[in-house]
């Protein structure tokens, strides 16, 4: 009796040890968490995000720049002159300039704090 109980066990043993039953186990309990979450929180998410999309394009526009911003106003804008060359040269050059003229106003001061801060790190 102690000898079948004791083959029995070994049977066991190896099966679990070639099944790999904790990653099995691992890999069924990420499942059931995923089927049993609720799905209200995901939809109510993507009822905000629209506010959130709103929001950051409210960000992305404060200044007034006629370039486009966002990928999808590029591709709207490459869209509607993609069989006019010049156009869409015309256009990437006007919008180049204004992105320059964007970045000079900026970069002074940027590169006036930049320097006191050095200064400022350079003293201790």
């Amino acid at each position: 009796m102690a000898n079948l109980l004791a083959k029995a066990l070994k049977t066991i043993k190896s099966i679990y040890q070639n099944v790999e039953f904790k990653r099995f186990f691992a890999v069924a309990l990420v499942g059931f968490l995923v089927l049993a979450t609720n799905l209200d929180s995901s939809i109510e998410s993507g009822r905000s995000s629209n506010s959130v999309t709103r929001k950051l394009d409210k960000v992305v526009h404060q200044d007034d720049a006629d370039r486009p911003k966002t990928t999808g106003e590029w591709n709207k804008e490459a869209r509607q002159t993609e069989n006019d060359p010049g156009e869409r040269a015309k256009r990437i050059a006007k919008e180049s300039g204004e992105a320059l003229k964007q970045w000079s106003s900026v970069y002074p001061d940027t590169a006036k704090r930049s320097a006191n801060d050095r200064e400022n790190s350079n003293k201790y």
